[in-house]
């Protein structure tokens, strides 16, 4: 078989190259026609099926999460509608609207069985939230350090609970010989609201301060 120089083929005589020459050259044009057929058709494809790969795994994650959590959704329902139930309980514990004024009269005179003068015990509006309703009252009482933890113990016995919370207390001593306390400033009781009075809190525009 003749050997091929290939500084000796010339495209313009292509017709009366050797046949193996031929062979050659259509081999080499169709391996070039695959290359470009995979770099503008097949890799596209691949690419695509990898992405396509890859969002399978991320939403067959995202099922299964979702799966896990369905299955805990019944027992977590059963454990929300108990802690309402509880709530409910609780909330039904504190003073009515009915019972409020009583009370706060109840806890004044709490004050004055105490042995504690009282100055100043003024109630302010009432603030209504989501389930319960705030009872601001201004304050200022003057007494002994222990007539104030006998005052605190009677507000804890009375019938109804009485959550109170201090806002702005300040408590300096009071007179000469600093036997006396003088505690200044607001306290805040609390009651359930209705469930009327519930609705018309939820449905209230909020105010923008």
């Amino acid at each position: 078989m003749k050997n091929i120089d290939l500084r000796d083929i010339n495209f313009k005589t292509s017709g009366s190259w050797p046949m193996q020459l031929k062979y050659a050259v259509c081999v080499f044009v169709v391996f070039i026609i695959l290359l470009l057929a995979w770099f503008l058709m097949l890799k596209d494809k691949r690419d695509e099926m990898l992405n396509l790969m890859n969002e399978e795994t991320t939403l067959r994650a995202d099922f299964e999460d979702k799966q896990a959590r369905a299955a805990n959704l019944e027992p977590l329902k059963q454990q929300l509608a108990q802690m309402e139930i509880i709530l409910q309980q609780m909330l039904r514990q504190l003073p009515s609207k009915n019972e409020m004024p009583d009370l706060i009269v109840d806890v004044s005179q709490q004050a004055l069985a105490s042995g504690i003068t009282n100055e100043l015990f003024q109630p302010g509006p009432e603030e209504p939230k989501e389930f319960y309703a705030e009872k601001p009252i201004s304050i200022r009482m003057v007494g002994g350090y222990h007539q104030f933890g006998a005052f605190m113990s009677g507000v804890a016995s009375l019938p109804r609970v009485v959550i109170m919370t201090m806002h702005d207390i300040s408590l300096k001593p009071r007179g000469t010989n600093n036997e006396l306390l003088e505690m200044a400033g607001t306290i805040k009781t609390y009651r359930y609201l209705d469930p009327d009075e519930q609705d018309a809190a939820s449905t209230a525009p909020v105010e923008v301060k």
